[in-house]
């Protein structure tokens, strides 16, 4: 099993650079930075709930969760 962030990938999707988010969300550019990346290990409730109503989305939109396939 692995969770991974999705913010990359809705990022791309919209177009939106690390300052865009940054400025949607109020969550910090080293933050975005890290989550976009899919290089951190953990996410704090309030930057999660920074980029939900930035972004306009719910937090299973962010978070996706990968079954091993064995």
């Amino acid at each position: 099993m692995s969770i991974r962030c999705r913010l990359g990938d809705i990022m791309q999707e919209r177009n939106l650079s690390n300052k865009d988010v940054v400025k949607l969300t109020g969550v910090s550019r080293n933050t975005i930075t890290s989550l976009a990346a899919n290089a951190t290990k953990r996410i704090d409730y309030d930057t999660l709930e920074g980029l939900c109503r930035g972004l306009n989305v719910l937090p299973g939109d962010l978070i996706e969760y990968i079954e091993d396939k064995n």
